[in-house]
């Protein structure tokens, strides 16, 4: 795939990983989609590609909305005459104990992930089977919808349930050419800085080094993966999750099943 020739609507992309993606991909010559809810942000990064050199156009609308999905790909055709790329990044947390999380604290995770995973893959499927010209949908997950994490039921559950659509639409759309991967990032965000100064305090408590999984790599680490994605198809197939930490790279494959007798479980 030659960036110079594609066109990608990237959610959550003022800030974090999607603003790290959003100037590696507009570097390289591809039209950029900023997105993000407030105005001021989106306005400011679009602002900053362009006198770069680069071509980027903005949309400051909430995912979670139906309706956005439809205008980010309505802005992509307009400024650009076609739209190539998916990557949904747009994410949220809202952490705390299960027995303790409100209705509001699950819904509200659930919504942004799940729900404008949706709107916003919906959309842009649409267009891009209308195009004839295929295309690439990136799904930012976690490793906490593959293994679980503590205190973040309503996020392991959004992120386990992107990995199902991302098998799932590998599936469906492999006769569209588009080809539907995810990535499981470990960098240093304003999300994840919180739970990292929290562990390194509690380590320094105890007089103990920080545990290795919390020592994670920049969100240029993960620009720099995608783009290599993006530009050799050989590298991957599609419905694959890749686990992304620095110059590390983990591929997360399907769970197994182990089959036994009902018995021999039982006696076991």
């Amino acid at each position: 795939m030659n960036l110079q020739d594609q066109v990608a609507i990237i959610t959550g992309s003022t800030r974090g990983i999607g603003y790290s993606l959003a100037r590696q991909l507009a570097a390289n010559g591809t039209g950029v989609i900023i997105n993000s809810r407030k105005e001021a942000d989106v306005s400011k990064v679009v602002e900053e590609i362009n006198d770069l050199g680069g071509r980027a156009v903005g949309l400051a609308s909430p995912v979670n909305e139906p309706h956005t999905g439809e205008e980010l790909v309505h802005l992509a055709v307009e400024r650009f005459g076609k739209v190539t790329i998916l990557i949904n990044n747009a994410g949220n947390t809202q952490d705390r104990m299960a027995y303790k999380m409100s209705d509001d604290e699950f819904q509200s995770v659930i919504s942004v992930h799940v729900n404008g995973t949706f709107y916003c893959t919906r959309a842009f499927i649409q267009q891009v089977i209308k195009q004839e010209t295929g295309g690439q949908i990136l799904n930012m997950t976690s490793t906490a919808g593959l293994t679980g994490t503590i205190g973040q039921l309503n996020y392991s559950a959004a992120k386990s349930a992107i990995n199902g659509m991302t098998w799932t639409l590998a599936k469906e759309l492999e006769r569209h050419h588009i080809k539907v991967n995810a990535v499981a990032p470990a960098a240093l965000t304003s999300m994840t800085e919180p739970h990292i100064n929290r562990a390194r305090k509690k380590a320094a408590e105890q007089g103990m080094e920080l545990p290795t999984y919390w020592e994670v790599g920049s969100t240029d680490d993960v620009a720099r993966f995608v783009t290599t994605l993006f530009t050799q198809p050989q590298f991957s197939k599609s419905g694959e999750i890749f686990g992304v930490n620095g110059d590390k790279l983990v591929r997360w494959q399907p769970s197994v099943p182990e089959e036994m007798e009902l018995a021999d479980f039982i006696n076991s």
